[in-house]
């Protein structure tokens, strides 16, 4: 999952705080809080369409200019371009603001769940105990790249504890997602799954999963739609965070997405499942989250536990390919030196087709698509189009797929 506002996110006034939808382990907010998320929501979609547009003036009119005069040549790639643009007057202080949103984003967040700590906790265990769905392992160490920095400048990052048993990180990154997307991922913030369950039945009508394994879960806003959309099907949504998976799981007990195991493993290593378990194997704004190390592997264990005839899907935001220009490179790659996200430039610098080969597809099987998501129209009423799809205020992923010796087995069976 993914605290950013997704790729070609448009929005013309968000909906108010309280178009939130509230679930079984919800977090409370009082009017202060509402009222602060509110001001966060305008404020992040006035920096979108009001400021944005200055850092594409300001490298225009002055940075590219002055560069061109002292180098006698264009910028070569975009870390040329962010350090000419970090001197600049107003990126710096758009960069100032657009950190500070999301660093109140946090501390609101914190400070609303702090406020109620012992209920929640309370809330989530009568969800958790004594269900055989929710599977934590102590022994699975956070991996470094996740415990390096508190990602998204989050406090504590998603494994950070305040009391035993707690799930706090969960319900903090649960409850100020809405405020930073400007409510574009619904009022559940499971836009990303409402938009895997259409696009799923849209492509292969009437497939039905056995077993789907979802990585990188967080609080699992992703696989819930799923789960409910294929009731007989098994889901394993594992992570390597257990206040996560605390909340995550409590989280969907409450909205009724029973088939759902939660468990806490490190996904550079699913050797406890067979080669072929899984009929889908996919992330959600999640590989950007990983290591140069650890993606490669991450992506071949998932081609070992995937059956054949099976999807794989990795939602993301697009590769750095040579047809993007250099300064949209630079201005996508904000997060990773500015919002604690340390390996989202390197990770959008791979050929994600050239990875899934050597993960141990053959290049024929890929494919790479964009995945929109449902608008909630309870708070998104006005459509844009006589489709009835609002596509201004729809989040947009891309996404990098393939389906395993599909075209082999479809051979054999002809």
């Amino acid at each position: 999952m993914t605290s950013k506002t997704p790729e070609n996110q448009k929005l013309d006034v968000p909906p108010p705080y309280n178009a939130v939808a509230r679930h079984g382990v919800s977090a409370e907010p009082n009017h202060d809080e509402i009222a602060r998320f509110n001001f966060l929501a305008n404020f992040n979609k006035f920096m979108a369409s009001e400021l944005s547009p200055g850092n594409k003036l300001a490298y225009d009119k002055r940075v590219l200019p002055a560069f061109q005069k002292t180098h006698g040549r264009e910028p070569k790639d975009r870390f040329e371009i962010r350090h000419a643009m970090n001197d600049d007057p107003f990126h710096r202080f758009w960069s100032a603001l657009k950190r500070n949103s999301m660093e109140m984003r946090q501390q609101n967040g914190r400070a609303m769940v702090l406020r109620q700590i012992d209920e929640i906790n309370a809330k989530a265990r009568q969800f958790n105990e004594g269900r055989d769905t929710l599977e934590l392992h102590p022994e699975i160490e956070i991996p470094r790249y996740q415990s390096a920095v508190d990602i998204h400048c989050m406090p504590g990052s998603y494994h950070g504890e305040e009391l035993p048993g707690d799930v706090s990180a969960g319900a903090n990154y649960d409850c100020g997602i809405f405020a930073t997307t400007g409510g574009g991922l619904g009022a559940l913030t499971d836009g990303g799954g409402q938009a895997l369950v259409k696009w799923i039945r849209e492509t292969r009508p009437g497939w039905e999963p056995r077993r789907v394994l979802d990585i990188g879960t967080t609080v699992g806003h992703n696989i819930v739609p799923l789960a409910l959309a294929f009731p007989n099907c098994e889901f394993i949504a594992i992570d390597t965070a257990a206040p996560i998976l605390r909340y995550a799981h409590a989280r969907a007990q409450s909205l009724g997405a029973t088939n759902i195991r939660f468990i806490q493993a490190n996904a550079e290593d699913l050797s406890r499942w067979d080669d072929g378990t899984f009929d889908w194997v996919q992330t959600t704004m999640f590989l950007h989250e990983t290591s140069g190390k650890a993606l490669p592997k991450i992506l071949a264990e998932g081609y070992r536990v995937l059956a054949d005839d099976g999807l794989m899907l990795h939602l993301e935001q697009p590769e750095y390919s040579d047809e993007m220009p250099l300064y949209e490179q630079f201005i996508r790659d904000w997060d990773a030196f500015n919002n604690n996200e340390p390996f989202w430039s390197s990770m959008h610098a791979l050929d994600m087709k050239d990875e899934m080969v050597s993960a141990g597809f053959d290049r024929s099987e890929l494919f790479e698509t964009g995945v929109r998501a449902v608008v909630d129209t309870e708070i998104f009423p006005q459509s844009d189009t006589e489709e009835g799809e609002d596509h201004g205020r729809a989040a947009f992923w891309h996404a990098y797929g393939a389906w395993k010796n599909r075209d082999e087995l479809q051979e054999a069976a002809e």
